[in-house]
């Protein structure tokens, strides 16, 4: 009976012990980014509850930079005694290593048992692209829903916060025509719509983007497309009159007052936005008609001109071109390359540009979570032109577009390794990360109305955001670390969830390797819904669809070849991947993954509820596909061949597939509203109008997975789609 008092009085007393401890964060208060990894650090002690004190204390942590010691963005860790001293090779560094000790205060560490540690970034460019809601690319409900969301910096700085936590160190802020949003051109001021009060707070929005992204040691780079005017600069000069709305797929408008006010604009941008990085040169939409070295030309007479004139320093992302032809749809050619070239090493030599330039491709056109495999960019395949020889001024950086899931959490740390791993040699600088359909900020998915533990849409999907940045700066990082986020965030329940998302996260990977693409529309894995090639529109994709696909990755084997070679008595090598052998992974994976969540009840927690919801709607995706591939193969067996077995074999599996549909719905109906997506804004013979009230959910699509049992019903044998 007395021990329980003494056990209660010893853990009273060892709780007001830790608690007591006091702790000294001494800093350099001139330096902006030492203030923000300071402030970090200290609230990561308050809410551990350590007292924070400048006199007599228990702890020390120091910050410093030693800029010789260490290099670029890398930080080191030392203990001694009661001190810990966190030190940066540059501002940035600093960041990061104060950010390593917070997070680990996080996951329980005392500072007692804080070890020391150093880090380096593997790549130096490691970027999230982000389409802007305001003169989109785009025109579409989907995007101007986040309109107001991305107006208040309080967005922002939740934003950039998550960027420099996962290492991210470049914002991209990217659509159509910027300037009028940021200046009153001095020669041109009719080109504004924007009353001075108005401008104002435009000007105001800007300006705390990139004071807040520098505070964080990430650069801010300024995309505009080209060539593009505000409407009122067209009204007032009659120039490019046939493109009031900003249609991107229009013929370049080269007037000699187009070029003089774009340029005058990239030099008053520059000059009154100082915190201002970069510039971004896209080589594309607005330039049809242009042959490759044209659009060159006038990037030099025009974009790099104004950076000149700006006389400061400012770096460049220098965008691939995406047409070898006067066209404004993808073509690459060997001449493209070599024009191309001679136009970055030519910035690059330029002494107001910071090197290196990053030269940009889109890592397999729109769908960089397919395979790790470079297979095609942005209008066909490369020649190799752009690294060999090695260049020594500019770096190839890999756009990892992600047109594929917008409403599930997903994170699969091995395929982000094995991705870079892949795609960085040494003329390779880095990653953008983002998507151009989809805009992270409003949440409009969540349909419950109780409470959870985000605000913003990126904030769902921090996994992905964590895994992606955390591995570009750090291959190696283990997934120790995203499992700790996970039972940090949810306690010892939630400790199979990284095991399961990396299970559970295939199943997109897997259908865009077996589905060959292109741009954005042609595929969107976690609806499986693509672009219908004679409908031209997006659609689900249908048994016979499946059937017909070509694949993207090499190694996998489509329906219609499999049954071909099977049939005449062919055989395939080990290593590739037929559709039953991809049925069989998916069964594995998914099997794997619902196993691992199926004994959790996140209770009233409903932000742990969405966590393992989303692993069981991919896994019940996962065995929705392999039935439907195992259904496929079944109905061209039947249809190539006859055999009343392989019919029936057929509906069973399609009509298992359904099961595994209704599934998903009875998960996502409750939680998911129904979602705007762009992939329904371009839909042929529908105004604009009727194009932002269609939806996406999995229960709208149930009647065409259904239909697939009928198509199997209704097959003739020797009759091969």
């Amino acid at each position: 009976m007395k021990r329980v008092p003494f056990l209660f009085l010893f853990f009273f007393l060892f709780l007001k012990i830790a608690v007591a401890q006091k702790v000294k964060v001494v800093y350099n208060k001139a330096l902006p980014q030492a203030g923000y990894a300071a402030d970090r650090l200290q609230k990561a002690l308050a809410k551990k509850g350590y007292t924070l004190n400048n006199g007599s204390t228990d702890y020390t942590i120091n910050l410093e930079i030693k800029s010789g010691a260490l290099g670029k963005e890398a930080y080191k860790i030392t203990t001694e005694n009661k001190k810990i001293t966190i030190t940066g090779g540059d501002a940035t560094g600093l960041i990061y290593g104060s950010l390593a000790i917070a997070e680990d205060l996080g996951n329980g560490t005392a500072l007692q048992n804080i070890k020391a540690a150093s880090e380096k970034p593997n790549l130096p460019f490691r970027a999230i692209k982000f389409d802007l809601p305001w003169d989109t690319y785009r025109h579409s409900y989907s995007l101007d829903q986040h309109y107001e969301t991305c107006r208040d910096l309080n967005y922002w700085k939740a934003f950039l916060d998550m960027m420099v936590e996962n290492r991210f160190n470049a914002l991209t802020l990217w659509n159509l025509h910027p300037y009028t949003y940021m200046i009153k051109a001095k020669n041109f001021p009719e080109a504004t719509p924007f009353s001075d009060k108005e401008l104002k707070q435009w000007q105001e929005l800007h300006r705390g983007i990139f004071r807040m992204a520098k505070e964080r040691g990430i650069d801010t780079y300024l995309i505009p497309f080209n060539i593009f005017v505000s409407p009122e600069f067209a009204k007032a000069h009659n120039v490019a009159m046939d493109n009031l709305e900003h249609h991107f797929f229009v013929d370049g408008d080269t007037s000699a007052i187009i070029k003089r006010y774009t340029r005058e604009s990239v030099t008053q941008v520059l000059q009154e936005y100082p915190d201002l990085t970069g510039f971004g040169l896209t080589l594309g939409e607005g330039m049809g008609g242009m042959t490759p070295q044209q659009r060159e030309d006038w990037m030099q007479e025009v974009i790099i001109a104004g950076m000149r004139n700006a006389n400061r320093k400012t770096k460049l992302v220098h965008r691939i071109p995406f047409s070898g032809n006067t066209g404004s749809l993808g073509a690459t050619s060997v001449e493209m390359e070599q024009i191309t070239r001679r136009g970055i090493e030519k910035e690059a030599a330029m002494p107001f540009i910071e090197g290196p330039v990053w030269a940009d491709l889109k890592f397999n056109w729109s769908h960089a979570h397919s395979t790790p495999k470079l297979i095609k960019v942005h209008g066909g395949k490369l020649y190799g032109t752009y690294w060999n020889p090695v260049p020594k001024d500019y770096k190839i950086t890999w756009t990892a577009r992600n047109e594929d899931f917008f409403c599930l959490r997903w994170g699969v740390p091995g395929f982000v390794r094995e991705h870079i791993a892949q795609n960085s040699p040494e003329y390779v600088g880095g990653y953008f990360i983002g998507s151009e359909t989809y805009i992270p900020a409003l949440d409009y998915f969540t349909k419950i109305g109780g409470p959870v533990d985000w605000k913003y849409a990126f904030e769902r999907q921090w996994l992905f955001y964590k895994t992606w940045g955390r591995l570009l700066y750090n291959p190696t990082t283990p997934d120790a670390l995203f499992k700790a986020e996970f039972t940090r965030r949810y306690g010892p329940k939630a400790e199979n969830l990284l095991a399961a998302y990396t299970h559970a996260g295939t199943t997109p990977l897997r259908l865009a390797s077996s589905f060959d693409f292109t741009w954005d529309f042609s595929l969107y894995s976690e609806g499986f819904l693509a672009l219908d090639p004679v409908k031209k529109s997006v659609d689900y994709i249908s048994v016979d669809r499946q059937i017909n696909q070509p694949v993207l990755d090499p190694d996998y084997v489509s329906v219609k070849d499999y049954v071909k070679t099977i049939t005449t008595g062919g055989t395939f090598e080990k290593n590739k991947i037929t559709p039953l052998v991809l049925a069989k992974m998916l069964e594995d994976d998914s099997n794997k993954a619902l196993d691992l969540v199926k004994d959790i009840n996140p209770g009233n927690n409903n932000t742990f509820m969405y966590e393992v919801a989303d692993v069981k709607v991919w896994g019940n995706l996962g065995l929705y596909f392999a039935e439907k591939l195992r259904g496929a193969v079944d109905l061209q067996t039947y249809r190539t061949k006859g055999g009343e077995a392989n019919k029936q074999n057929a509906v069973k599996h399609l009509e298992k597939s359904l099961e595994y549909w209704d599934k998903v719905v009875a998960i996502t109906s409750p939680i998911y509203k129904e979602m705007p997506l762009v992939h329904f804004s371009e839909q042929p013979g529908n105004t604009k109008e009727q194009n932002d009230k269609l939806r996406f959910h999995w229960s709208i699509y149930r009647p065409e997975v259904a239909k697939d049992i009928e198509v199997a019903r209704a097959a003739k044998a020797n009759s091969i789609q």
